[in-house]
């Protein structure tokens, strides 16, 4: 692999240079002002896989976002390997917690700091890379398609209509997907699972508009004292979800897999001051990866409601909302959850409000055999490249289209993640390591060495 080292030691200017006109499209999915920045880095995406090697490379409309597709088939006897990623990335705010202007990287302490630095511009950045070399240096024994998607962030609404229309141009035999992380920089790691999704929000009114909570106070009902109320009901004092029927279709891990899991190097301590948190909390009865890894969760994402600018207003709001996620472990399945979180809504909430609940997106959860030639060859080449064999664990995240590729295309999907916790992704300040960008291209090329179909 010395000559890899050496094509990325005498590129990775030029690597980086490519990777930040990327991140410097603000691409963000989930806000309609930046639909043009969609198909600006659509085709910036379909320009960089042509550049790197690719036979074609179409951007293709959907009912939302825009696809990228590019291919290279060499020997249609030969596995082939289709790539996927996203270009969409999550909001900024808030804005004023950012340390740089997150569309605009900077290198700081040997990370990329910008929106989208390691989720996942940065991730699917290292394929279309890997990619350039192995053609450059004629080192590519296999097939390779990509599909570079627009709206991963909002749960990817329009892909799976796009795989059904295109399923036999998305033919492959392996999905190789980098959008997760590893335990730690000197610790590689393989995700063999991901969480579903139920992404759900909730809508009180109360009076026909913001009422003097002196005049009215204690005489109608408050929409966001109702609702806090509300949130705190949808967990008991040891952390369990409360909604009936939620637990119905969870399996429970056996005590020999938790033994196994146990052994995945994990710092309690060090994890508590990453987070400046004196406890951390969660379902009683299981470790913190545990709750991460094989048990589902309740959370709120916003909550919002009345006057929340500057000094004061003394107001009884109208209306009040919040956003909540609720991730789910396999065999969940996510439209019965969001079915049951809806009824159960409904069921609680007192006569003194109106209650809207709306599903905004989910997806199902997934896992992945350890025994299919595709995770040897990721074993192989997380090992080669770090030295180290790769651990297995079990994601607390969610990257809904997984599921769907299964159902759709029938194909497994192998989770090359080379993020850390650290990184900050969704948050202010995103990061992503030099070490992390390079070596991720050097494994993913060591991969494709080891992939025998």
């Amino acid at each position: 692999m010395s000559d890899v080292k050496n094509y990325i030691k005498t590129n990775k200017e030029r690597f980086l240079e490519e990777l930040f006109e990327l991140i410097r499209i603000p691409s963000i999915s989930s806000l309609q002002e930046n639909k043009p920045d969609m198909y600006k880095a659509a085709n910036y995406w379909k320009e960089i896989i042509l550049k790197a090697g690719a036979d074609k490379a179409e951007v293709y409309e959907t009912k939302g976002n825009p696809v990228t597709y590019g291919e290279k088939i060499i020997d249609p006897a030969l596995p082939t390997v289709l790539v996927y990623g996203h270009m969409d990335v999550m909001p900024v705010d808030p804005i004023e917690l950012w340390t740089s202007d997150p569309f605009e990287p900077e290198i700081k302490d040997g990370k990329i700091f910008a929106r989208g630095a390691d989720d996942d511009k940065g991730q699917a950045f290292m394929h279309a890379k890997a990619f350039e070399i192995m053609v450059t240096t004629g080192k590519l024994n296999c097939n390779i398609k990509f599909m570079i998607e627009g709206e991963e962030e909002i749960g990817s609404p329009s892909l799976s209509e796009f795989c059904v229309k295109h399923k036999e141009m998305l033919k492959a035999d392996i999905i190789l997907v980098s959008d997760t992380g590893m335990i730690a920089r000197d610790i590689p790691s393989i995700t063999t699972g991901l969480r579903g999704l139920s992404f759900m929000e909730i809508e009180l009114t109360g009076p026909n508009r913001d009422l003097h909570s002196g005049i009215f106070g204690g005489a109608v009902a408050n929409p966001a004292n109702v609702l806090s109320k509300i949130i705190a009901s949808l967990t008991d004092e040891d952390g369990k979800i409360t909604i009936p029927g939620f637990y119905d279709d969870v399996i429970e891990v056996s005590d020999d897999e938790r033994k196994e899991m146990a052994k995945a190097p994990f710092d309690l301590e060090k994890y508590k001051k990453g987070l400046d948190i004196e406890q951390v909390d969660g379902e009683k009865g299981f470790s913190t990866n545990e709750r991460t890894g094989i048990r589902p969760s309740l959370d709120v994402n916003g909550i919002w409601g009345g006057y929340t600018g500057e000094g004061a207003k003394t107001v009884l709001p109208s209306k009040a909302y919040a956003k909540i996620s609720m991730r789910l472990v396999p065999n969940q399945d996510n439209k019965k959850i969001s079915e049951l979180f809806k009824k159960h809504i409904e069921n609680i909430a007192p006569p003194t409000v109106k209650v809207k609940v709306s599903a905004l997106h989910g997806g199902q959860g997934y896992v992945s055999p350890i025994d299919m030639p595709a995770y040897k060859a990721a074993e192989l080449a997380y090992t080669e490249i770090y030295g180290k064999k790769p651990v297995p664990v079990r994601s607390g995240g969610s990257i809904p289209i997984i599921s769907a590729f299964e159902e759709i295309l029938g194909i497994k999907s192998i989770l090359m993640g080379f993020g850390l916790e650290e990184d900050a992704i969704h948050s202010p300040n995103e990061n992503y390591p030099l070490e992390n960008f390079y070596k991720g291209i050097e494994t993913i090329v060591a991969f494709y060495k080891h992939y025998k179909k």
